[in-house]
C-alpha cells in the first residue's frame, strides 16, 4: 500500500501547532467507528525519542515528525492490521490497547475503553517507526472489540 506524504516543516513550533491544529480540536474517528481523543501533551511522546542512557524521551525525532499525518490516515485505514499492545509498567499484553499498522512498519497505539451506553471510545498512546519491533507487535495476539 502507497504510504501517505511526508509532512515537512523548518521546525519543532510547526509541527507541534500541526498536530494540535490536526488531531487536539476534536477526535480523529477510526475506520471502524471509535473517537480516539488526543491531548497537547500527547506530542512530546510521539515527536521525541528517548535516549538510551537517560531512558526518557530527550531528542526532538524529525523522522516521527514528517510522519504526522500517518497517524491519522493509519486510524482511519480500514487495511490497518490491528494487534493487542503491550504494557511495558505491568509487563503484559493489555487487550484494550490498540496498535494499528498499514504502512510499512509505523505504528499507532491507542487505548480503547467500553462506555456506560456500551460504545468505545480511546485516546492516543504514541505513534512510531517500529523499525526494530515490528516482528514483535505482529506476534501478538489480533485486537477484537470485546
Amino acid at each position: 500500500m502507497a504510504t501517505p506524504p511526508k509532512t515537512v516543516y523548518g521546525s519543532e513550533a510547526e509541527y507541534r501547532a500541526h498536530f494540535v491544529r490536526v488531531y487536539c480540536r476534536g477526535p480523529i474517528v477510526t475506520f471502524d467507528k471509535i473517537p480516539v481523543w488526543f491531548r497537547k501533551r500527547d506530542f512530546d511522546h510521539c515527536m521525541y525519542e528517548s535516549s538510551p542512557m537517560l531512558g526518557r524521551k530527550v531528542s526532538f525525532s524529525r523522522v516521527r515528525a514528517e510522519r504526522i499525518d500517518w497517524i491519522k490516515a493509519t486510524l482511519e485505514n480500514p487495511a490497518s492490521e490491528l494487534f493487542q499492545g503491550w504494557n511495558r509498567k505491568r509487563k503484559r499484553i493489555e487487550p484494550t490497547r490498540r496498535v494499528a499498522v498499514v504502512y510499512e512498519d509505523f505504528a499507532v497505539v491507542i487505548n480503547v475503553r467500553k462506555t456506560a451506553d456500551c460504545t468505545f471510545r480511546a485516546y492516543f498512546v504514541t505513534a512510531y517507526k517500529a523499525e526494530t519491533s515490528i516482528s514483535k507487535i505482529r506476534s501478538k495476539p489480533r485486537w477484537k472489540p470485546w
